[in-house]
């Protein structure tokens, strides 16, 4: 199921989530304009591996600035890197379907810092549950998801336009966001508990869509509170 659109108005321009997709589109450019070996060893340097984390802190890696600095800065840099067209639009497309409506609700400074906070425990997730990883895990839909676990708590019954695959032929639909977002949730989750136990070699990040997405909503849930 693919979303199109959505029905719930924003009430504020979105240019947090316009810079956002700026930025990320930006550094994408980039990355293609270089040799496909320097682009690599970008990814390297730039991508979170997992297997920093532990090497770090058990001491097979030297505790100098340099090594913490390699172990750290990707769980931020690495927000902001893609593998490839189709990975940059279908993130970009899903911060701008979903983004400027929750923007709202949090302000522009605030919904940066919950962006980038979403994105920063969705790294910590997948780290996690792939510590002895030494594949570079890139791209935003850890930040993402946190987005969408924000939408869904805030505007669960806001209609969103769907375009749904059945066999050969496709269909749009109206459905309520609590469905489509938590369908996609369902599918996140269960592809992380068939992943338990193995070696990731590669592919979609799936623990950092968990972990974003339920700091997105842990974090409105809070909010909501105070």
């Amino acid at each position: 199921m693919i979303p199109l659109k959505d029905d719930n108005p924003r009430r504020t321009f979105p240019i947090v989530t316009i810079l956002l997709i700026a930025v990320n589109t930006i550094v994408f450019l980039y990355e293609v304009s270089l040799p496909p070996r320097t682009g690599q060893q970008l990814v390297f340097q730039m991508g979170l591996i997992p297997a920093r984390v532990p090497a770090l802190l058990t001491g097979q890696a030297a505790l100098t600035l340099g090594t913490v600095e390699q172990t750290l800065s990707p769980f931020f840099t690495s927000m902001f890197l893609h593998g490839g067209w189709l990975h940059l639009i279908g993130n970009m497309w899903f911060l701008w379907l979903f983004g400027d409506n929750v923007e709202d609700y949090f302000g522009h400074v605030g919904y940066l810092f919950f962006y980038l906070i979403c994105g920063l425990g969705a790294g910590f997730t997948h780290t996690l549950m792939n510590l002895g990883s030494t594949i570079p895990s890139i791209g935003a839909s850890g930040a993402i998801s946190g987005v969408l676990g924000a939408y869904i708590v805030l505007f669960p019954r806001a209609r969103v336009l769907t375009l749904v695959p059945l066999i050969i032929f496709f269909f749009t639909v109206w459905l309520p966001a609590a469905v489509i977002l938590g369908y996609w949730f369902v599918l996140q989750f269960l592809a992380g508990l068939t992943s338990v136990g193995t070696q990731q070699q590669g592919g979609v990040a799936v623990w950092a869509h968990v972990g974003g997405f339920l700091l997105g909503v842990l974090i409105v849930l809070g909010v909501r509170k105070v």
